[in-house]
């Protein structure tokens, strides 16, 4: 029996703001435990909740950046539950009346090589809304230890329609919704500081079933490498369960990603279970459509819609703008070096010194992780005068190698390290024509020649190395080529 896979997914995303979500309190990573806290925080009795406006502002770019219909008026709800992380026992967030609802995000899937494009596609959202996070518990063999810090940040919960299939498909969206909320500065998303957190509901049918399975919660996956094994993991194990007769019940199961498996931590709540109910002390929020285009008028350029300039107006190959594009610090860099150049040098030639010798040097040979380009001591105008230098043919490719090396180490501008260095190409037509006439005259190269004077203007191309390496790597490739033509006639 063959089946099918549903799969919904509940993205928490701290946004990035100074204070939490109904108090002046600040929030940042890495504070010592339990120095960003207040009354509100702490729930301590007769204090208030005042609601962020930077944080319901920024949510409603994502709804924009995410095509949500934006409500003309949400309310908060109480959330209530017991949890050692939520001095208040329950949670401020929204039930009935999201900030956001409906709303996709485009994805690219796998395509047949890492050099070729896969097919993009809309998945679906169910909703967006806001809410306030919970502190972190930190587990010992005998206790726990609770830090409040977190408590009270404020989060976006985007939750989607059960509308992807499988593992490939996750790892697609929770990339392309990164991208995009990076793009757009809302968030860090780093998961790693619990700034970006996923929940995955799963279940299974037989092919051509309509009804959906009964779904299954997957908790605590901190990378987004984490949720697609996870997800894969609990896809096989509940066709397992099926086909062996078992029964699947709705519940919450923990992802261990040290022996790859999953196992059960509760049964499922209802959203009935919370006693959800409007919160007394807060009024209602309204957004206006002169609100909304003011708002519409700062969201940026998609990744992938930036991807998709880069190709069709600047004629780049998919290999390089699948680099540069969903990083929006990466493209702006390029942009900016290829405004530099004045439209003197084609945009490839920019985009891949960007995308390979930058990213190598960025990378320092890491497979995964690199520097942040802000580290760097490069700068778009250094970009900009490299390219030009080998356009105007002060120095050749095969130099500008090594310059790049040394101007990303000292900072230095190109133009100041040829002429310390003395890497100008050489333009002495006689001298580098006497060295292209010794070079030729040399008996193994007699079946180019021979096959270049019948016509195959392409044989002459392995004279090209041995006459580099002659004049040191300075002599013009372009020259190189003029002379050879005219020395074999």
């Amino acid at each position: 029996m063959e089946f099918t896979a549903d799969i919904g997914l509940e993205v928490h995303v701290q946004l990035k703001t100074k204070s939490k979500m109904f108090t002046r309190a600040p929030y940042y990573y890495g504070a010592e435990p339990n120095t960003l806290t207040d009354p509100v925080v702490l729930a301590l009795p007769g204090v208030l909740p005042v609601m962020n406006k930077e944080a319901v502002r920024k949510t409603v770019l994502l709804g924009l950046l995410c095509k949500c219909k934006i409500a003309e008026r949400c309310k908060w709800d109480r959330k209530n539950y017991f949890y050692p992380d939520s001095p208040k026992n329950y949670q401020l967030s929204q039930y009935d009346q999201p900030i956001c609802e409906g709303g996709e995000v485009e994805i690219e899937m796998l395509g047949a090589s890492r050099n070729v494009m896969g097919d993009h596609r809309m998945v679906e959202l169910t909703r967006i809304h806001l809410e306030e996070d919970v502190g972190k518990l930190t587990h010992f063999a005998n206790d726990s230890l609770v830090d409040y810090n977190r408590a009270g940040a404020p989060l976006c919960e985007i939750v989607t329609e059960p509308d992807m299939h499988n593992a490939d498909e996750v790892f697609a969206f929770l990339t392309a919704l990164r991208n995009n909320i990076l793009a757009a500065g809302l968030s860090d998303c780093d998961m790693e500081k619990g700034q970006m957190r996923c929940d995955a509901n799963i279940s299974v049918r037989p092919k051509g079933q309509k009804e959906l399975g009964v779904k299954v919660e997957l908790k605590n996956m901190n990378t987004i490498s984490g949720v697609r094994n996870a997800v894969a993991y609990e896809i096989k194990r509940q066709i397992h369960a099926v086909t062996s007769g078992e029964t699947i019940y709705q519940q919450t199961r923990r992802w261990d990603p040290t022996t790859q498996v999953t196992t059960k931590m509760r049964d499922k709540e209802e959203s009935h279970d919370y006693r959800y109910f409007p919160e007394p002390d807060l009024m209602p929020v309204t957004i206006g459509q002169e609100q909304l285009d003011v708002l519409a008028k700062e969201l940026p350029e998609l990744p992938f819609d930036r991807q998709r300039r880069f190709m069709e107006q600047m004629d780049l190959p998919y290999t390089v703008t699948s680099v540069l594009c969903p990083d929006k610090e990466l493209a702006d860099f390029f942009e900016e070096a290829l405004e530099d150049t004045k439209g003197k040098v084609a945009p490839k030639a920019v985009a891949n010194i960007i995308a390979n010798d930058l990213l190598r040097e960025l990378s320092g040979g890491k497979e995964e992780g690199r520097l942040p380009l802000s580290d760097c001591k490069l700068t778009p105008a250094h970009i900009a005068e490299l390219t030009l230098l080998i356009e105007d043919g002060v120095i050749t490719k095969h130099i500008a190698k090594d310059v790049f090396i040394d101007m990303y180490a000292t900072g230095k501008m190109p133009s100041t390290l040829v002429e310390e260095k003395g890497l100008q190409a050489e333009d002495n037509a006689d001298e580098l024509e006497a060295i292209i006439r010794e070079v030729a005259a040399d008996s193994k190269h007699e079946k180019a020649i021979s096959e270049f004077k019948e016509g195959n203007k392409k044989a002459i191309n392995s004279l090209i190395g041995p006459i580099m390496k002659a004049t040191q790597g300075k002599a013009d490739p372009r020259k190189i080529q003029e002379l050879l033509a005219k020395v074999l006639g």
